[in-house]
């Protein structure tokens, strides 16, 4: 079947590029890749562009996660359908993107991607762009499958389940390397560094999440390459720091960030107060653990308490020379620190203001918990960031950075009725113990004032 192309997509298909060597195709039989493994909204694109007359595959962290048998959460789809073409498929499509041009089909809260084949460009007239370190800035040169795969980043990622016989075609060599749980750069490593640098933080992310190891010519690449970390946008950082944080295997990919040199580029300011002070390291660590467990057990997570324990030695060390500076309080200092790291952490990673103005206020909480009389005190409970810096204090105090005896405190009070609250908080020896107190205080001051007359 035949389609026309929309009038802004026809060029990017004029000019056949080069294309690959055959695919090993893999039949139903040899792979446990299973329908029942992909969810129903993608299944209704792969099909309806199947129907449609197009090729359909899906591609990626779906197809691998699958064969693990890791049940997949992300399915994305590869098509040699431009994104107009697909647009007009579905009323339930958006097109997005400026630097990779794709389409987004809608199912309630489920967005399936889907991606037009993609290849290089080798023509003048390509639509594309690339920077001075070579990253790529815009890559809209569409092609055929054998070209796509090319354009991938690695082995493990560039398996294509194809909906019309329900094979798995293979152009390099990825069906072994994840039977041998290996991250293997597609090319060269040093390129596809270079193209995009994030590709670092994902073969990183990747051997955490699926226990993999990383082959030695990346790793080369990787640690000649780690500096061209700062000249991706920090938003887009941002992004990739939810994944490597928030996916349940925290702490091992800080362990390989650590080893690869990369955790540096991403916070300097952290990096450098780990090299001066082994108990940091054992507080974040902690830190990592719980997030891994919380992830584990299905209970939320947010970025913001994370990004709290990563900045808070540094927001502590400029609060103290604050404190020297001027005459203020410690949780004013600790505010007034939190503002400036957070400020040059911006540079790296972008922190959203959500995240950014409660985490400031988790942190400046932490020296109320060693208030523990009076009505203020009580009241520190109500607080609307109680809990947060309660578990960020409650954390400190198991690695041995707050008193124990404090965390003790705070965590019985939080269970007893009001009147059990207003003994542990002392707050009758300042309300009185009631109308015959009252009465023998005003008998004392007369007796007084008749003996000074």
């Amino acid at each position: 079947m035949t389609h026309s192309l929309h009038v802004s997509d026809s060029h990017l298909k004029e000019s056949p590029k080069p294309g690959s060597i055959e695919p090993r195709i893999i039949k139903r039989s040899g792979h446990n890749v299973s329908r029942n493994d992909i969810s129903s909204a993608a299944l209704k694109v792969l099909y309806r562009l199947h129907k449609s007359g197009y090729q359909a595959f899906l591609v990626g962290g779906g197809v691998r996660d699958a064969m693990l048998e890791l049940h997949p959460k992300d399915f994305d789809i590869a098509t040699n359908a431009t994104p107009e073409e697909v647009r007009s498929l579905f009323s339930n499509c958006r097109l997005i993107g400026r630097r990779f041009r794709l389409a987004h089909v809608r199912f309630g809260r489920e967005i399936i991607e889907v991606a037009t084949f993609r290849a290089a460009a080798n023509h003048k007239d390509d639509d594309s762009a690339h920077d001075i370190e070579g990253r790529i800035l815009r890559d809209n040169v569409y092609g055929e499958i054998d070209e796509d795969v090319w354009r991938r980043d690695f082995t493990c990622n560039a398996l294509y389940f194809n909906i019309a016989d329900f094979s798995i075609w293979d152009y390099v060599g990825g069906f072994k390397d994840i039977k041998r749980k290996r991250i293997v750069f597609i090319g060269d490593p040093v390129q596809r560094v270079r193209e995009d640098p994030v590709r670092m933080l994902r073969a990183v992310r990747f051997a955490g999440k699926l226990n993999f190891t990383i082959e030695d010519s990346a790793v080369k690449a990787i640690r000649e390459h780690t500096a061209l970390l700062t000249n991706v946008p920090a938003a887009r950082l941002f992004d990739e720091f939810l994944k490597l944080f928030q996916s349940g295997f925290a702490e091992l990919t800080f362990d390989l960030l650590k080893e690869y040199n990369l955790f540096g580029k991403l916070f300097p300011a952290t990096e450098e107060e780990l090299s001066n002070d082994a108990s940091f390291l054992k507080f974040i660590r902690a830190a990592l653990q719980n997030t891994d467990k919380r992830v584990a057990t299905g209970k939320s997570v947010t970025p913001m308490f994370l990004l709290g324990v990563f900045l808070w030695m540094p927001i502590k060390r400029l609060a103290e020379a604050r404190c020297l500076e001027e005459k203020i309080s410690e949780s004013q200092a600790i505010s007034i620190a939190a503002y400036e790291i957070v400020s040059q952490q911006q540079r790296r990673i972008s922190i959203p203001k959500r995240f950014s103005v409660p985490m400031r206020e988790m942190l400046a909480l932490q020296p109320r918990f060693r208030v523990l009389r009076g009505k203020r005190a009580m009241n520190f409970l109500e607080h609307r960031r109680f809990r947060a810096a309660y578990d960020f204090m409650l954390l400190q105090s198991k690695v041995g950075q707050a008193d124990k005896t404090l965390a003790k405190f705070w965590t019985d009070v939080q269970t007893q009725t009001e009147d059990e609250r207003t003994l542990s908080f002392q707050m009758r020896s300042k309300q009185g113990q009631g109308k015959n107190d009252g009465q023998r205080r005003r008998q004392r001051r007369r007796r007084r004032s008749l003996q000074s007359t």
